[in-house]
């Protein structure tokens, strides 16, 4: 067994959609990225390049390759991750993952999440934890300007 851990974040930016654990969040602003900026999917995905000793996902997907993937959808990297873990003889265990935000609330979104993520995975959503937090007005988070989170991930020799 091996474990990884990854933490992303981002700011908001007013003219974006929210993605978070891969589906859209109902929110006025979404956050800033090169990519969907959905931050609870980046940090899944270096805690299981973690694990397995792959280094991160700037390095698998950089922001300096041009356009090839500005605008994409992080469920795509999640599935290329994915992929990485198991070609080169690992299986996913489970996964623990928390978003700290102050806004919006995420408590009714969580199924869709932990349901969306498992199945990009090929997993068992029981094998998928998502949580949510705020950071009780403090940092930036706190005081609304982003939101970041958290991943642990759990892997296994194949």
């Amino acid at each position: 067994m091996r474990i990884g851990f990854g933490y992303d974040v981002h700011q908001f930016s007013p003219d974006r959609k929210l993605w978070l654990g891969g589906i859209e969040v109902p929110s006025d602003k979404g956050l800033l990225g090169h990519s969907d900026a959905d931050v609870l999917i980046h940090a899944l995905c270096d805690a299981l390049l973690g694990a397995a000793g792959l280094r991160d996902i700037g390095y698998h997907f950089p922001d300096t390759k041009g356009n090839e993937y500005e605008g994409i959808d992080s469920k795509i990297l999640l599935r290329k991750t994915i992929a990485l873990i198991r070609n080169n003889g690992y299986e996913l265990g489970n996964c623990d993952c928390t978003v700290c935000a102050q806004v919006p609330k995420l408590s009714p979104f969580i199924p869709a999440m932990q349901e969306c993520l498992a199945e990009v995975m090929g997993v068992s959503a029981n094998q998928v934890s998502v949580k949510a937090t705020t950071t009780e007005h403090l940092g930036f988070v706190g005081r609304e300007e982003g939101i970041a989170a958290y991943a642990v991930a759990l892997i296994t020799e194949s």
